[in-house]
């Protein structure tokens, strides 16, 4: 929501020579405007912000190579931000940023102890980034995330300590959030944003780890999470960030929930959408969704303290999230600005399971669950710890 609901802050340093002759016109989210795809799955040039955000879990599978049937779960991210900055529409410069362009990646491997990541950002054009408007086709350099007819999604990426070459396969229908996709975030009809979601994304691919030329390349399979959302509304002036979770239950089932906190870290506003196992899905409202802290962690890196061990009540679902590390903290200040917290957790049933780190030799922060039996896995999402969200 990546992530995540419907903000982009691009770096002062990008935008700091913009002339503002004439604003250009952000249209607003309204409701009573169904998605329709397949165009909706492609770019909304015009809005103010919007994202195509993947997330998910990974298994190595056995092979000549490793000799192993599977090593440690890993988690993965790639998320692609599109964003219109505020310039005057009418420069007739094909220099004038009009469209810029970020990415940021990450790898979670309990192995490092650290969450690995890299970010880009680029002008569009000249060949150097884009973003398609009739289908998901959008890439920075020679990383890229593009649909095709049948619905796969092949994600390409490679920086110097990891790389992944994955097809995404959907397995479900899209997850249409909000009312017909019209995805509330505040108390006024105008903070909105359109946003779809597709759970239980099939991932089969190759996983590169220490670069192309170090050969430690693994055959991967897994499950993913991919959301996209454009809006043109700000945060409000009341909110600081949000806590935001996509997982997908064991039993076929896929939840989206979201709470944005106020300045003294309360709700200011809370939403989703659950699908049951029998595929049935229904919006939650507000009221019915809570985000409560179990366990903190203070980054070493920046400071930020974190809930990295998460309650979560949605109606009549209650679970314990609990992280594959700690430490899953992406500083994209190089890129988007932001400093967030972005990790693979695994969901059990609220009360089941111990929620402090396991024994350092194991990575550090590994769950203590004892015989607790996960219900699913995915990814939780926490921004406005390290400062406020500002544009």
């Amino acid at each position: 929501m990546r992530r995540r609901l419907f903000l982009l802050w691009p770096p002062a340093a990008l935008l700091a020579r913009r002339v503002r002759a004439r604003a250009p016109d952000f249209p607003a989210v309204e409701s009573g405007h169904p998605l329709v795809f397949p165009r909706d799955y492609g770019a909304h040039s015009s809005y103010r912000t919007e994202w195509w955000y993947v997330t998910g879990w990974l298994q190595t599978v056995a092979s000549a190579t490793n000799g192993n049937a599977s090593d440690a779960s890993l988690g993965f991210e790639a998320t692609f931000f599109r964003s219109r900055p505020a310039l005057d529409d009418a420069n007739p410069s094909r220099f004038a940023p009009n469209q810029v362009l970020f990415a940021n990646v990450a790898l979670s491997d309990p192995r490092a102890g650290s969450l690995q990541h890299e970010q880009r950002a680029a002008r569009r054009g000249f060949g150097l980034a884009d973003a398609s408007e009739t289908d998901t086709a959008v890439h920075i350099d020679d990383w890229s995330l593009e649909r095709s007819a049948d619905g796969r999604y092949r994600l390409n990426v490679a920086t110097p300590r990891f790389s992944f070459a994955f097809t995404l396969q959907p397995t479900q229908p899209v997850l249409v959030n909000g009312a017909g996709g019209y995805s509330r975030k505040g108390p006024l009809p105008s903070e909105a944003s359109y946003y779809y979601s597709e759970p239980w994304l099939r991932v089969d691919g190759v996983l590169t780890r220490g670069g192309h030329s170090s050969g430690n390349e693994a055959h991967v399979r897994g499950q993913a999470w991919l959301d996209h959302e454009w809006s043109s509304a700000p945060l409000a002036d009341e909110a600081v960030g949000w806590d935001w979770i996509g997982i997908d239950f064991d039993d076929g089932g896929a939840l989206m929930a979201l709470r944005i906190r106020d300045k003294a870290g309360g709700k200011f506003w809370a939403g989703g959408t659950l699908r049951a196992a029998d595929g049935s899905t229904h919006a939650l409202s507000p009221d019915s969704v809570r985000f409560t802290p179990l366990r903190w962690w203070r980054s070493p890196h920046t400071g930020a303290r974190y809930p990295v061990a998460m309650r979560v009540d949605a109606e009549d679902v209650h679970l314990t999230l609990v992280p594959l590390m700690d430490d899953q903290e992406f500083d994209s200040r190089a890129s988007t600005g932001a400093v967030y917290w972005e990790g693979a957790v695994t969901a059990f049933r609220a009360g089941a399971e111990a929620v402090s780190p396991a024994d350092a030799s194991a990575g550090g922060t590994a769950p203590a669950v004892g015989a607790a039996k996960p219900l699913g896995r995915g990814y939780l999402e926490l921004t406005g710890y390290f400062q406020r969200l500002d544009l």
